[in-house]
């Protein structure tokens, strides 16, 4: 018995002596760790240079002799560039005889070269296949009377910008196919000087295509053309084309990604500093150009924007960066650590070093938030986060606002985004945030004071802002009014009706005259009935049987039905405004009009918002595609028919580029504006 009570003794100091020191052996854990990642990334860079430095040792040393000045490679080299299509479109023939000189020029390289007429072809099933046929698309087209294309240009121009700014488009819809534009024009007219040239530029770029060499741009204007003449200034490009088109032959430089420094290209092959300037978008041939344009766009370019701040609307770009290094880049998230972000962007793999040292000094909610909160997100404490929303910086450019700005008045420039819990109680398959950041059906992390966030918060969105001034097309005016916060939507991300001091979070916002539209995922209904008066109380909608709800919420409650139907109870007694949010994703939920009849029935809210689900991308974590989403056209039908089965309710408003529409219940007014 006594050796039985000194082995347990012992084996009791040794746990107590493990528990004290247990910090020491988490950061030894985590330094072997550490060191193993540093091992094998250094092993592996190393193989790889050496695969590199060694080549083909089949490949004959006089290839490029015998190719002369030529590019037709033999059989047994790969094929970099199959042939050269030239696309044009002129009014005076210009174009079209410049198509054909540089066909001369290129034919002269032995490679295949075909001349086309954009009025006869059809852009939506032809650029397509460019995409995979390893051939140089180049674009000749001039500028005709107030800025718009030649006739024979119209239709393809037309298909071009409406498929750019399509968002059901994938911003990938040409990524393979590369390009380069030679705009004509004429600099007398200023205000139109090109613009065809530079908008069909902008609009290949958007949808995935890959510059091979920057725009140009050829003047009639002879005492403004920089070479005297457009026939000058064509045969310059024309010079540089053929020069940048050898070197893609012999495959010395892959497509840039357009995030090097000028000048120091961190692609393989080699290249000279006159091509590093073709591969980049913000070389000073048209940097001023291409500075406006980043900031014109939506979320994908503003990536190459002033504060690398990229929106989560559309998430293909950044998906893709996650299934190369499996872990959320950090760009953004350490926006005023300088060149940290930058560190991050090119070598993701630090994250995993990062994840691993979180995990083992056991922050877990800090390190999900720093492993996944990106993009232009402003962390608030260890729970709370804040950004800039898209609609924000395009109301600062006098823009047109959100769907909340259609249809409540919010002017978005004055709103800020916002949540005082990053966590959810559900793990939705249309989740923007592809559930990157914290699930949880209850609080169990350290709190932050109201006051703390709400100042945190403000500073953070006004530093953000600032970031706008000076910046080409914002209004001096909206700028100055954005600094003041009039409205919060707390509906970033996660469940926000979780934090236990919720109520003092509002108030505090009251009482600096913000506004308060709030969201919940109705999974809470105590909180709900709880919950003091918000200026507009959301409750997410997004199945109406249980069947449905649990294939798409994918809630964490087993008793989730319940809490869903009680939540939507807890809604009718509230006495204040109230809202059904409804998104629909085509083949799930569509289907069920009697069924989401019913339940508003049950909820009694003053308005239903009804929005076609936005596709973020692909995600091991979801299965749905572009064909989920329903196009504008059924969502209109969608509510036309449930208006009919509502005979309190009537269509209100829409907002088409949110592809939403609104109901409103005839006991309710709508502001004018």
């Amino acid at each position: 018995l006594d050796v039985s009570m000194d082995m347990w003794s012992y084996f009791h100091t040794c746990l107590v002596s493990i528990w004290l020191h247990r910090f020491y052996i988490y950061s030894a854990v985590t330094f072997g760790i550490s060191l193993w990642i540093v091992i094998q990334l250094t092993t592996t860079r190393t193989k790889r240079k050496g695969e590199k430095s060694h080549g083909n040792p089949s490949s004959p040393k006089g290839t490029a002799d015998k190719l002369g000045n030529g590019c037709a490679p033999p059989q047994a080299q790969e094929v970099h560039v199959a042939g050269v299509k030239i696309f044009y479109g002129s009014q005076t023939g210009t174009a079209k005889g410049f198509a054909k000189t540089l066909a001369e020029a290129v034919t002269s390289l032995n490679l295949p070269v075909e001349v086309i007429n954009m009025g006869d072809y059809d852009p939506e099933d032809g650029l397509a296949e460019e995409t995979s046929s390893r051939n140089i698309c180049v674009f000749l087209v001039a500028t005709y009377t107030e800025g718009q294309p030649p006739e024979s240009a119209a239709l393809f121009c037309k298909w071009l910008e409406e498929a750019a700014n399509d968002f059901r488009v994938g911003k990938s819809f040409l990524q393979g196919l590369r390009f380069a534009v030679f705009g004509l024009g004429n600099s007398a007219y200023v205000d139109h000087y090109n613009t065809v040239g530079r908008r069909m530029d902008r609009w290949l770029w958007m949808l995935g295509a890959s510059r091979m060499m920057t725009r140009a741009e050829g003047d009639c204007n002879v005492t403004q053309s920089k070479h005297g003449s457009i026939e000058a200034d064509f045969e310059a490009w024309k010079a540089k084309f053929l020069t940048r088109l050898q070197a893609l032959c012999k495959g010395e430089k892959k497509p840039c990604s357009g995030k090097c420094k000028k000048g120091k290209c961190k692609s393989s092959g080699t290249q000279s500093k006159e091509s590093s300037d073709h591969e980049h978008h913000g070389t000073s041939e048209h940097e001023n150009t291409e500075a406006e344009e980043l900031f014109e766009t939506s979320s994908e370019e503003e990536a190459g924007g002033t504060d690398s701040v990229i929106d989560v609307e559309d998430l293909g770009n950044i998906m893709g960066h996650m299934k190369k290094a499996k872990v959320v880049l950090l760009e953004g998230v350490w926006n005023e650590g300088g060149g940290m972000q930058h560190l991050f962007s090119f070598h993701p793999q630090i994250l995993i070093l990062v994840y691993f040292v979180c995990q083992f000094l056991q922050d877990k909610l800090n390190c999900l938030m720093i492993c996944a909160l990106f993009s232009g997100y402003k962390l608030i404490g260890s729970h709370s986060g804040v950004k800039l929303c898209r609609w924000t910086k395009s109301m600062l450019r006098g823009r047109g606002g959100c769907y909340k700005h259609t249809f409540y008045g919010i002017e978005s420039h004055r709103c800020m985004e916002a949540t005082p819990s990053l966590a959810c109680a559900n793990k939705c398959v249309f989740c923007w945030r592809h559930h990157t950041n914290p699930v949880g059906t209850e609080w169990r992390w350290k709190m932050d004071q109201p006051e703390v966030i709400l100042q945190e918060a403000i500073e953070k969105h006004q530093n953000m802002i600032k970031q706008f001034k000076g910046v080409s097309g914002v209004k001096a005016a909206r700028l100055e009014e954005a600094l003041a916060v009039k409205h919060c939507a707390l509906s970033l991300v996660g469940e926000p009706i979780m934090y236990p001091h919720i109520n003092r979070f509002i108030r505090l916002l009251h009482q600096h005259g913000i506004s308060t539209f709030l969201v919940t995922n109705a999974q809470f209904p105590e909180e709900i009935r709880r919950l003091e008066p918000v200026t507009q109380l959301y409750v997410s909608v997004d199945a109406s049987t249980k069947e449905s709800l649990k294939r798409i919420d994918r809630p964490l409650f087993k008793d989730f039905w319940q809490r869903f139907l009680d939540s939507l109870k807890a809604l009718a007694e509230k006495q204040q405004r109230t809202v059904y949010r409804l998104t629909l994703v085509k083949a799930w939920n569509v289907d069920e009009l009697k069924a989401y009849a019913d339940l508003i029935s049950l909820g009694k809210p003053d308005f239903i918002e009804v929005k076609g689900v936005t596709y973020c991308g692909e995600s091991s974590a979801s299965s749905l595609t572009m064909a989920n989403v329903p196009w504008h056209g059924e969502v209109v039908t969608f509510v036309q028919e449930l208006a009919r089965l509502l005979p309190d309710y009537g269509i209100a408003c829409e907002h088409e580029h949110s592809n939403c529409l609104l109901l409103a219940h005839s006991k309710v007014s709508l502001p004018s504006h």
